[in-house]
């Protein structure tokens, strides 16, 4: 847990294995502090290594036929929208 003021809620480091875990399933701890981010309950903090390696899973193992499942478009509008500040 990263310390923080009193006005602010408790904030979490997601490492790649944390995003991939938050992402991939619903029965997860990192599942859980992501809906609690949604609703304002906790901060999640993120660096580009943990995004990095959250792309480099998907665009090497999402394909069908060899044809990547998600456009780099579609991609940064996903990490758009996540609840985590991007350090």
């Amino acid at each position: 847990m990263i310390p923080m003021m009193s006005w602010r809620p408790p904030g979490y480091q997601f490492r790649a294995k944390d995003l991939v875990k938050a992402l991939c399933s619903d029965s997860t701890d990192q599942a859980a502090l992501l809906m609690a981010a949604i609703h304002g309950k906790v901060e999640l903090f993120a660096d580009a290594t943990a995004w990095n390696g959250f792309l480099w899973l998907v665009m090497n193992t999402c394909k069908v036929e060899g044809q990547h499942l998600y456009t780099g478009i579609e991609l940064g509008s996903l990490k758009a929208s996540l609840p985590i500040v991007w350090i």
